[in-house]
C-alpha cells in the first residue's frame, strides 16, 4: 500500500508493517537511485501510495492528479522515530485519504 521514498529510512517498512501491511521502500522495489518519474510510474502501475518528504511528488500530484496518491511528510529535519510516530498517530486520517477516490495529496506535519 505505502511506498516510502528514498529520502525516508528503508526500515520504516519494517517498523510500520503491522499498521500498514504490504508497505515497502523504493530500495526494495529496485528503484534505489531511480528518478522521481520512475517512482511515480511504479506507484501508479502497482497501486501504491507514495510517502515522501520530496516536494517534487507534491508538484506531480498537483499537475497530474491521482493515481498514485501522495502523502507528503512536512516535518523538516526529523528522525525516523518522528515519522513513525506521525504515521502511527494519523492512521485514521491516512486510511480515509487512501479510501477517498477523489483525494490525491495528503500533507502531514
Amino acid at each position: 500500500m505505502l511506498l516510502f521514498d528514498e529520502n525516508l529510512a528503508a526500515r520504516l517498512a519494517v517498523y510500520l508493517a503491522d499498521l500498514y501491511p504490504a508497505c515497502t521502500h523504493v530500495r526494495d522495489q529496485g528503484l534505489a537511485g531511480g528518478s522521481d518519474r520512475a517512482i511515480w510510474q511504479h506507484a501508479r502501475d502497482h497501486g501504491l501510495v507514495i510517502v515522501s518528504k520530496d516536494e517534487d511528488f507534491q508538484r506531480f500530484s498537483v499537475l497530474y492528479g491521482a493515481p498514485p496518491k501522495v502523502i507528503w511528510i512536512r516535518l523538516g529535519n526529523c528522525s525516523t522515530v518522528d515519522i513513525i510516530r506521525l504515521l502511527s498517530e494519523r492512521r485514521k486520517e491516512i486510511d480515509h485519504f487512501v479510501a477517498d477516490e477523489e483525494a490525491a495529496l495528503l500533507a502531514l506535519g
